[in-house]
């Protein structure tokens, strides 16, 4: 009879040897399997749309590449393969796009202009090279003078009434600076005759260095366009409508009847009209309601009605960011003693711009995007100068508008994605929340 030994417990004495994870579960095809086959009907609806990435890919790239025609004098051979991009019009075509009718032997001064500008926005964009407030008064000062002396050639011719109107403007402002300093006490005293003085300096000093004779022959505005109009008008809106739309968005969260009813219709008003609607006010009716013989350039009433419309829908956005600032913040910075201008520009709009970065970005893209419209008052754009090609019989051919469309949409496309990037790439720089 046998007998059964006893059992023995046993431990393990050493930590088990650490498995790999499964095959599926790792590299390409774990992230395909995890993100496009997690069931049956998300595996569908995968397949379904790489069949329909394929069939866009694969004729995107019959259409531009290779079925189209890259070098060419005339329509001739646009015209012998109608079902291949033109892109020897775009060739051809592409200086205009850039430099619209502007004179070509004084072409230099836009490639100047242009190095002026991506020479101080680059130091300005990348957060580890110094000189951040030298850069921004560059951007804000130097930068749109001697752009605007190079494009136009400077040498203004200031009349009598001009300088008048302009010593007006400057006592109003005066006035209502002191007003903010007696009657609202938001401003000390000594500190509103300082920014008076300031202001009314640099007006001066811009108006006599712009009379100045540099040599330059001049030109128009009308024979400005393509992605040089495109760019002044989106640079200037873009600049103007933060600062006056975080002006805005303060007034409207003021204590003072006056100052907060006067941003609310501000606001109300520019956000209550399409951006079409302000052009064509600012092209044919503002002529009307001005004294005989005082008109504007077209492109300078285009600039300021682009900048106010902007700033309107800035000041929204901005508002929201305040609104987000618990308020806590702001009776702290009253426990520290803080002025109001104090708190604001140390706290709270730090923290509010933080918050609504991606709307204030969706804004500039939007304000690019939509400087297109200027075509309809006579201004020829990047999309404008495009459309006017199609004209031209030399490049009639079946595929000259949509090669043109799309190497309209690309240029576009790089730049509102460039912004696009940089936004996100200055969220994760300025975050402060923990992450895993």
């Amino acid at each position: 009879m046998s007998t059964l030994s006893p059992s023995v417990a046993w431990v393990r004495d050493e930590e088990a040897p650490r498995l790999p994870p499964p095959p599926n579960m790792t590299g390409i095809a774990g992230w395909i399997g995890a993100n496009m086959f997690p069931n049956w009907y998300n595996g569908v609806l995968s397949v379904l749309f790489l069949l329909f990435i394929a069939m866009v890919v694969g004729n995107l790239i019959d259409w531009a590449l290779l079925k189209a025609v890259f070098v060419a004098d005339d329509r001739t051979a646009c015209v012998a393969s109608p079902e291949g991009a033109c892109w020897a019009y775009v060739r051809a075509k592409f200086a205009q796009w850039i430099y619209g009718f502007y004179p070509i032997d004084q072409r230099w001064r836009v490639n100047l202009a242009f190095l002026l500008g991506i020479g101080g926005l680059i130091p300005m964009l990348i957060p580890r090279i110094p000189y951040k407030r030298e850069t921004v008064l560059y951007l804000l000062f130097i930068f749109p003078i001697a752009t605007l002396i190079l494009l136009t050639g400077g040498h203004f011719q200031f009349s009598a009434a001009s300088w008048i109107s302009v010593l007006v403007s400057l006592l109003i402002f005066a006035a209502i600076m002191l007003a903010l300093s007696f009657g609202a006490g938001l401003l000390a005293r000594g500190a509103a005759l300082r920014i008076v003085g300031i202001v009314a300096a640099v007006v001066i000093a811009i108006m006599i260095i712009l009379s100045v004779d540099f040599g330059l022959n001049p030109v128009e505005t009308s024979q400005w366009g393509g992605l040089l109009v495109t760019l002044v008008v989106a640079i200037t809106g873009i600049v103007a409508s933060l600062p006056l739309g975080i002006l805005l968005a303060l007034g409207r969260r003021s204590d003072m009847p006056a100052v907060r009813v006067f941003s609310v219709v501000f606001i109300e008003v520019w956000r209550g009209v399409p951006l079409i609607t302000v052009l064509f006010m600012a092209s044919v009716m503002l002529p009307l309601f001005l004294p005989a013989g005082v008109n504007f350039d077209k492109l300078l009433r285009c600039l300021i009605g682009v900048a106010l419309f902007s700033s309107a829908y800035m000041a929204e956005v901005v508002r929201g960011g305040l609104q987000a600032i618990p308020k806590g913040q702001y009776e702290a910075a009253n426990a520290l003693g803080l002025t109001y201008w104090q708190s604001m520009g140390l706290i709270i709009l730090p923290q509010a711009l933080k918050i609504v970065i991606p709307g204030i970005v969706n804004n500039f893209i939007s304000l690019f995007k939509d400087t297109t419209l200027v075509s309809i008052i006579g201004l020829f754009d990047l999309l404008g100068i495009v459309q006017s090609g199609f004209q031209d019989p030399k490049w009639a051919s079946p595929q000259t508008g949509a090669s043109g469309y799309f190497a309209a949409a690309v240029l576009f496309w790089m730049f509102c994605f460039l912004m696009s990037r940089y936004s996100m790439f200055m969220e994760r720089r300025l975050t402060t929340t923990h992450r895993r």
